[in-house]
């Protein structure tokens, strides 16, 4: 127990500052036998805590860990069981009671009597200790308590247990010692008094023995006394020695000082020289402008490639000589005042003269590109502007000089280079729209038709008038579509491919030229006006922008407000649209004269923007290019929606004749034109969910029109108008395999052969017709219950009435029936769609058909009469074929 003791302290306790008083093995009471410690420890710092600590074994190996600590000042009851006998379990009562074993009563009674003891030593708090022996408590006599105040009681009490904590263990040496000692007296252990005398005489004797060896000695001190006499004389003379020499020493000691302080003089001195001589070359390396800079700023040439350099370098030599960061008092130098003014006149000068160059340079680019508009009036071209932006690009590092140096003439340089460009932009632009709108309608004087008057590209002229024209000149081409031409639309089918293939051509060569033409242009201004690199000034306030060389921030010129910029990609985007302000109200005069011409048109415009806007977005999705061309396209799918809404207006409105058969409708024939040549337009095109929202749309509206017709037609029968239409509208789609409409394909389908056996049925209804009603009759009596052999028997339906029925239509009468229903139905059938061969197969087929189902009425009805129909089916098939190669 003691090994463990040892190691619990050295372990757990002493690295805690805790001292470990008494200890007891136990496990808990009625539970699985796992046994720990708990432990009475109190800490080695005032105030002193006094602990319960439970300890156990790890599961990992063999050391101890601390489990659970319980403060003494929390313990209330102190249960041992029972007092007389021995009993190893004992309870402890703090926030609960813990009832424990204990692996042997001695143990137990040694931890609770020292609990005991700590208790009425540190705390003196009232704990019942139950079921304890009263020799375990050791209580101090009542009469010392009585006879000595309670602090003196107290304090002596206190000095025992203090004596007991102040215990030391021997040490290796003082254990020798001892050993050695009670070895020289063998009864020292058996005789302690006799072992105390001898040690007792024994120090009497050593001090008897230093006595009379400090005695012996004073004559050896008499001596040591003189010797030290005799020092003290020389040093008394040594120190008259070192005072003379002291003042001596004092006259050189003042020389001494007296160079000193002329030397950290002569140093400082030079100190402040080095100092200023810093300062100057400082200033003058940072503060002087050569005189070639100086000359450049004021006589440069800026027309020059190494005038233009020149100045440059001048320029950022001076503006390093006015960005240079003074040190402190430097701004105060006249000097410095006078440098930092001439320099702030250079840079006014030059900044002026700048200016005042590139307005000019501005100027003359308008005139020098005005006449060369001439030569591209002719052609479906734009001027090129590049000598102009790469004359120009030479001057972007002083732009940028400019723009850090002096803002306001930045700025007014901006907007003048805005001004000039969008004067001479529009007037490029407008002719190159003029000519474009010309080469869509052939000649001037067509164009006049079409509303386009002079120069102005603007499109001019009533509805009305466009209408006329459209059914004039439309009439003259296609006389089928002339009930839709009187509602005053021009029809897709009314232009001839090579016109459509040229209006598109047009324009995608006007696309082509804006585009390059406006990257081209917004590319310059990025790298001139030195804008692409970073943001411009975002957080500043007006005042603060006022405050500035430059004045205001620039603004904003596409709205009537002022409007700050915040960033300089929206600069670029403001200037673009000031310099081009034109071409979108010029492309959309385009857009509503190609659609005048031809509303199919809107199909071609509606592709090549498309793809034009997804090319421009796929570069910068906020340029000016990709937000015009996309408000264009906005106008171009407007006028695409317009289109197919007309189209579906005009079905609506169709009249037919009521004299003449109806054949295939004209927005069925239209509608596979439109189909046709959207099928090409729209190959591998970005907006096909477009045309396949409009495919739906239309071919919904083609049905419910030819429905409509149909149930209007008067000289046509309804069957023939709904099989004809819709067999052609089946063709169509099957032809062009529009995946999207092939839910209709499979209706139109199904409408064309519903119909086409409905009129089948009723027409073949007509050549037998008293034999039709007698077999009908037949049926009707069976279906009210009349068995089929007991028909015959029916007054109205007996033999001799059926052989009567069967004599009227003899092999000659039936073929004479068949070729007047071929007649009939050729007469009803258009030569467009070509299905009177068709027609005329399915009513043989249907005929036979008909003729085994009156054969086997005959054979159910009328067994063994021996009655049978005056022709065979073999006769059909011949009368069939004869009238079909006769017509």
């Amino acid at each position: 127990m003691t090994a463990i003791k040892h190691a619990l302290q050295r372990d757990i306790f002493t690295p805690n500052d805790e001292r470990l008083l008494s200890i007891v093995n136990v496990c808990k009471a009625g539970k699985k036998k796992r046994n720990c410690f708990l432990c009475a420890t109190v800490t080695t710092e005032r105030p002193v805590q006094v602990n319960v600590v439970k300890v156990k074994k790890s599961d990992k190996g063999d050391f101890y860990k601390r489990q659970t600590a319980w403060a003494l000042r929390d313990l209330a009851v102190v249960d041992a069981k029972d007092a007389v006998k021995e009993n190893p379990e004992f309870d402890l009562h703090f926030d609960k009671v813990y009832k424990w074993v204990a692996s042997s009563t001695v143990e137990k009674n040694t931890f609770i009597s020292c609990i005991w003891k700590l208790n009425q030593r540190y705390l003196r708090k009232k704990i019942d200790f139950i079921n304890v022996s009263s020799q375990l408590l050791e209580e101090l006599p009542k009469v010392a308590e009585e006879s000595v105040p309670s602090g003196e009681n107290q304090s002596v009490a206190g000095g025992d247990e203090e004596a007991v904590d102040e215990y030391q263990e021997l040490n290796a040496r003082e254990e020798q010692d001892i050993e050695i000692m009670m070895e020289g007296c063998e009864y020292a252990i058996s005789n302690a008094e006799a072992f105390a005398e001898k040690l007792s005489r024994e120090l009497q004797v050593l001090d008897g023995a230093n006595i009379q060896s400090i005695m012996a000695s004073e004559k050896q001190v008499n001596i040591l006394m003189k010797l030290l006499d005799e020092a003290l004389k020389e040093v008394d003379q040594i120190e008259l020695k070192l005072s003379s020499y002291e003042e001596m020493l004092q006259s050189v000691k003042e020389q001494m000082d007296q160079i000193s302080e002329s030397n950290h003089l002569i140093h400082l001195s030079n100190t402040n020289n080095v100092k200023l001589l810093s300062e100057i070359e400082f200033l003058v390396n940072h503060m002087d402008l050569a005189k070639g800079h100086i000359k450049a700023l004021q006589e440069g040439d800026l027309t020059s490639s190494r005038g233009i350099e020149a100045c440059t370098n001048a320029a950022d030599a001076l503006l390093q000589c006015m960005n240079v960061a003074l040190r402190p008092g430097h701004d105060m130098l006249h000097a410095v005042k006078q440098q930092q003014q001439r320099f702030s006149d250079l840079r006014e000068q030059f900044a002026r003269r700048l200016a005042s160059h590139l307005n000019s340079v501005f100027v003359q680019q308008g005139h020098d590109q005005s006449s060369t508009l001439a030569q591209h009036s002719v052609e479906l071209t734009l001027p090129n502007h590049h000598p102009f932006h790469r004359d120009l690009l030479r001057y972007a590092k002083l732009m940028e000089w400019l723009k850090n140096t002096d803002y306001g003439k930045y700025e007014g340089l901006t907007k003048n280079y805005m001004d000039y460009l969008s004067r001479l932009y529009e007037r490029e632009i407008k002719d190159f729209f003029e000519v474009a709108k010309i080469k869509m309608t052939g000649t001037t004087r067509e164009g006049k038709k079409f509303g386009l008057h002079g120069s102005s590209g603007k499109l001019t002229g009533s509805t009305s008038s466009l209408n006329k024209l459209s059914v004039q000149s439309s009439g003259n081409r296609r006389s089928q579509s002339s009930s839709l031409l009187d509602m005053g639309n021009m029809s897709a089918s009314d232009l001839d491919v090579a016109d459509r293939t040229k209006f598109d051509k047009i324009f995608e060569q006007v696309l082509s030229e804006l585009e390059p033409l406006c990257l081209a242009e917004q590319d310059f201004i990025s790298k001139f006006f030195k804008l692409q690199q970073h943001q411009s000034i975002s957080g500043t306030t007006t005042n603060e922008a006022e405050e500035m060389d430059g004045g205001t921030l620039s603004r904003s010129y596409t709205s009537g407000v002022p409007q700050t910029i915040s960033s300089e990609k929206d600069m670029i985007r403001q200037m673009m649209t000031k310099i081009f302000r034109c071409i979108e109200p010029e492309l959309n005069n385009l857009i509503a004269l190609g659609d005048k011409i031809d509303s199919f048109n809107s199909l071609y415009m509606l592709v090549k923007m498309s793809h034009h806007v997804w090319t421009a977005q796929n570069v910068d999705p906020a340029s000016f290019l990709s937000t015009t061309l996309g408000n264009v396209l906005v106008t171009v799918k407007r006028n695409f929606d317009k289109c197919i809404s007309n189209q579906m207006k005009q079905m609506d409105e169709v009249k037919i004749s009521k004299k003449s058969k109806v054949g295939i409708l004209p927005f069925v024939a239209e509608f596979e034109e439109f189909a046709a040549l959207a099928e090409s337009i729209f190959k591998n095109a970005e907006r096909r969910g477009d045309l396949d929202k409009a495919y739906i749309k239309l071919i919904r509206a083609v049905f419910v029109s030819v429905e409509k017709v149909a149930n209007e037609s008067q000289k046509t029968p309804r069957d023939v108008v709904m099989m004809e239409n819709f067999h052609h509208i089946f063709a169509t789609l099957s032809r062009l395999k529009i995946s999207c409409l092939e839910a209709e394909k499979k209706e139109a389908k199904q409408k064309y052969t519903d119909h086409l056996q409905s009129y089948v049925i009723y027409s073949l209804g007509q050549p037998l017709e008293k034999l039709n009603h007698f077999f009908e009759g037949v049926e009707a009596r069976v279906a009210q219950g009349i068995r089929e052999e007991e028909v015959s028997y029916q007054l109205a339906f007996n033999k001799q009435e059926l052989r009567k029925v069967i004599k009227e239509y003899p092999g000659k009468e039936v073929k004479k029936g068949l070729d007047n229903l071929y007649k009939k139905v050729d007469k009803h059938l258009c030569e467009e769609e070509n299905l009177l061969q068709v027609v005329w197969h399915s009513m043989q087929d249907e005929f036979i058909r008909q003729y085994k189902h009156f054969e086997g009425l005959i054979a159910r009805c009328y067994p063994g009469s021996g009655i049978t129909m005056e022709f065979t089916i073999q006769d059909i098939l011949d009368y069939c074929s004869s009238i079909a190669q006769s017509h």
